[in-house]
């Protein structure tokens, strides 16, 4: 299957600390990639490469074109969604009022049937949907930046610590509703995640980076193989 996203010997940093060392990467159409890494290992610089948030050498290819160095209003046009970690909703605004600014950036408006589609993925966001987003519990404040991130219509969709502080019941439905979307709409995604089990269990492909380099890449199964994947991220 040809690559939708292909990164080249990123290299970036934040003032003169350099976090990543040439990392390369690649996501399939349809598929799932997932990044793994301890804390500080550059797993959201990476997302923030590919999407124009941090200034980076190395070349970024997305759907045959090269993107790197174009502004992040220009990503999310040509199809690219970011859900950042720690949720990043407008906690002032109501559930409805969030999506809508989900789908800012589409060339045309957002259709009744754009609400449906994300409303049947997350029922609950239906029944709160005049709900100011503050008042959410944390689940469902990323249930919605998930679905504003939808509104976007992506081709692909960057998920940062989607489980981060929810309950292991809570983090599962997330993860069976990203699958759906990805099975569904054919929605290509690069998820990462703290929790590796949960990770390679959804993933066709994972990379594991340690100080800003891959170390490892290949399918789940072959991963978990891994004496270091298992005493470091899996636990046994």
């Amino acid at each position: 299957m040809a690559a939708l996203l292909r990164a080249s010997e990123l290299r970036a940093r934040y003032g003169w600390t350099r976090v990543l060392h040439g990392v390369s990467f690649e996501v399939e159409e349809g598929g799932i990639t997932t990044i793994l890494g301890a804390n500080g290992a550059g797993k959201t610089t990476t997302l923030r490469a590919v999407s124009g948030l941090v200034s980076t050498e190395g070349s970024v290819h997305f759907a045959g074109g090269r993107i790197d160095g174009r502004a992040p209003e220009d990503l999310v046009r040509a199809g690219i969604a970011h859900v950042p970690e720690g949720r990043g909703t407008f906690v002032g605004l109501t559930v409805e009022e969030n999506l809508r600014l989900g789908a800012y950036a589409r060339r045309e408006r957002a259709r009744s049937d754009d609400f449906e589609r994300v409303y049947q993925y997350f029922p609950i966001l239906r029944e709160r949907r005049r709900q100011v987003a503050g008042t959410l519990s944390g689940g469902e404040q990323q249930m919605l930046a998930i679905a504003r991130a939808l509104m976007l219509s992506p081709r692909l969709l960057l998920l940062d610590e989607p489980s981060l502080g929810l309950a292991p019941l809570v983090m599962r439905e997330i993860f069976r509703i990203v699958r759906a979307i990805n099975r569904d709409h054919g929605v290509s995604v690069l998820l990462v995640e703290q929790n590796a089990a949960i990770a390679l269990e959804l993933a066709d492909h994972a990379y594991v980076l340690e100080t800003g380099r891959v170390v490892l890449a290949g399918p789940p199964a072959i991963l978990k193989q891994d004496d270091a994947v298992r005493r470091s991220y899996l636990g046994y």
